[in-house]
């Protein structure tokens, strides 16, 4: 089997530490319970500016290094591993954040999984001249069996695999949008990703 992971808030918690950012950057609170968008310069209501200023900060190496993993995520990824399965990271970082992805992902014994940052959102900007890994074309050449995502703005990029089993990590930005079909499933944390996944 071949199964999609993505990287923030589903194997680490980024927007948790956001929330955080935010209050010390610019002395918004917004608690992680109360982030409702995943578009998080409207979730903050930030400028421009601040937004381009928060991003260039969650993005430095030894900031991402600090994102504290998903309870389970990594045992469960590794046990789809033991048993012969491939896991591969499809992220919307930059490339200029894959080296510090790649470092967390060793430091959480998660060597062996495939990493790739593919621009999903349109956030190349903050990073002037950035780039990514995987364009479009290169993505839809490739096929999964299950996919692990909490973005709403990440679903459309699963349309061209009909058969494709969905598991959406419930979190506070994608509890009140409506998933596309009956192979969407909401799971509140990895035990029941695990359980979800019939392999």
């Amino acid at each position: 089997m071949k199964i999609y992971v993505d990287f923030d808030d589903c194997i680490c918690e980024t927007a948790r530490h956001f929330s955080v950012l935010v209050n010390k950057l610019f002395g918004v609170d917004v608690p992680y319970e109360e982030i409702k968008y995943f578009d998080l310069q409207k979730s903050f209501s930030l400028t421009e500016d601040m937004y381009e200023e928060m991003m260039i900060e969650a993005h430095r190496p030894e900031v991402l290094m600090s994102y504290e993993e998903t309870p389970g995520a990594v045992n469960v990824i590794n046990g789809w591993l033991d048993m012969g399965h491939e896991v591969y990271i499809i992220t919307g970082r930059p490339y200029s954040a894959y080296e510090a992805s790649r470092e967390w992902l060793y430091r959480h014994r998660l060597e062996r999984v495939r990493l790739y940052c593919f621009n999903k959102y349109g956030r190349d900007s903050f990073i002037k001249n950035s780039d990514f890994g995987i364009e479009p074309e290169d993505y839809y050449r490739m096929h999964f069996d299950y996919a692990v995502e909490d973005s709403p703005s990440a679903f459309r990029f699963f349309d061209h695999l009909p058969k494709l089993k969905v598991m959406v990590y419930d979190r506070p930005w994608n509890r009140e949008f409506k998933l596309p079909g009956d192979n969407y499933s909401r799971c509140s944390d990895w035990s029941i990703i695990k359980n979800m996944l019939k392999i």
